[in-house]
């Protein structure tokens, strides 16, 4: 690396330690690959996949061979009775919303058993600005079960709300917050406990950074519905723009209802020439993913090996991409995320700065130098300004390149002044 970049020699030596407390994590990510690569692979077979799916429509996009292809390869991967994966879905948020607008009606109760959600969708709800047009105002009530004060799911408290509820709603990753994530075991184990209570209740998860991780996915484990995006994990990088929702056939088919309108569903919607990539995106994405996961062990073992406060700690099992590192301070905070930016294969010159992005309460800085605007599964770091000052990284298309920026980071602070080496 030295070959490349001005990189102090203490930093080197830390990043070969981290490396060599990383092999049985980086192992275990390896095996997962594998397995997953092969699964992707049978569900194109499955699907039998051919080169008159790459190609897109225009108009309506009536018979879209390529569309239906590629919710039929979703659906396989996920292990659910059905997809709908549109590259109209503009976020993960969007493709959240859409589901539970689709499934929920006036009078209905939402209980996110996760605590809050992630800071975009509480608009969305109604909990936060003016719910002009939320789920509060259509007539949803909203409920929320926090979790304990070790930041698993508290159960009791779940079942007893899951007796009034439509939909319980599960976010598996931490956003900003330092709880773990949720796996698709407690996921699992979550559903079942809200089903015995009440056989009726719809078990929604969100899914964003947390596809591909392991072996199974939520939707295998109970959950009824679940969504994410496409310029994250299954996007493999490739995915320009996207989303999906994956599930129980009739829940997906209230939720195409919703994206488009009744009556029309799924059977409308061109592709125009946006299949290829996501088809490609869905098949790299194992290899993807593993080497995002790599990137944030190493940061791991780096971070820890440098006295910072690190989750998950680099030999903790993994359910999704995201590493949170506490910096201690707004200041090293932005040099941490200046370093990141540093490292990326585009606008590596740009200096990130805080600013009051749209659906956050906080000001946020976010590195990432990507080749698709946003995409996560890329190297990049994010955080609000506020306490404590966790930073969250996630992505890295490849490892070495993910490595390069995480050591980009503690460089930057080291030439800022805030690391002493």
């Amino acid at each position: 690396m030295t070959d490349f970049f001005d990189i102090h020699p203490r930093l080197m030596e830390l990043s070969r330690r981290a490396e060599e407390l990383c092999v049985p994590a980086f192992a275990r990510i390896a095996e997962n690959e594998e397995y997953n690569g092969q699964k992707v692979l049978a569900a194109f077979r499955k699907a039998g996949i051919s080169e008159a799916h790459l190609k897109g429509t225009t108009g309506y996009g009536y018979d879209d061979r390529g569309r239906e292809g590629l919710d039929a390869v979703f659906a396989a991967v996920f292990g659910a009775e059905d997809a709908l994966v549109r590259h109209t879905f503009v976020s993960g948020t969007h493709a959240l919303a859409t589901a539970l607008f689709g499934v929920l009606r006036p009078g209905d109760l939402l209980v996110s058993v996760t605590g809050a959600p992630y800071d975009t969708l509480e608009e969305t709800i109604g909990i936060r600005g003016s719910g002009a047009g939320s789920l509060t105002e259509w007539g949803v009530k909203y409920r929320q079960v926090e979790l304990l004060p070790d930041g698993t799911p508290d159960h009791a408290a779940i079942t007893e709300a899951a007796k009034e509820a439509r939909v319980i709603y599960i976010q598996r990753s931490r956003g900003y917050s330092l709880r773990p994530s949720l796996s698709v075991e407690v996921i699992g184990h979550i559903a079942q406990a809200a089903k015995e209570q009440n056989p009726g209740v719809i078990v929604m998860v969100d899914n964003c950074y947390g596809e591909l991780v392991e072996r199974t996915e939520p939707t295998q484990a109970g959950a009824d519905l679940m969504a994410g995006s496409l310029i994250k994990n299954p996007g493999g990088g490739i995915a320009p723009t996207g989303g999906y929702i994956a599930g129980r056939r009739d829940l997906v088919e209230q939720c195409a209802d919703r994206l488009t309108c009744p009556g029309m569903g799924r059977e409308v919607g061109c592709t125009l020439e946006t299949l290829r990539g996501m088809y490609q995106g869905i098949f790299l994405a194992p290899t993807v993913v593993a080497a995002a996961l790599k990137t944030a062990v190493f940061a791991a073992a780096f971070y820890h090996l440098l006295g910072f406060e690190v989750n998950p700690a680099y030999d903790a099992p993994r359910t999704d991409i995201i590493q949170s590192v506490l910096t201690g301070s707004p200041e090293t905070l932005c040099a941490f995320c200046r370093g990141i930016q540093k490292g990326a294969p585009v606008d590596s010159f740009v200096t990130p700065m805080p600013w009051d992005m749209p659906g956050y309460d906080s000001q946020v800085i976010m590195a990432a130098g990507a080749f698709t605007m946003g995409a996560s599964i890329e190297l990049s770091a994010d955080a609000p300004l506020r306490e404590p000052y966790a930073v969250w990284l996630q992505g890295g298309l490849t490892y070495p390149t993910g490595k390069a920026g995480v050591i980009l980071s503690a460089q930057q602070m080291a030439e800022e002044g805030l690391l002493k080496l």
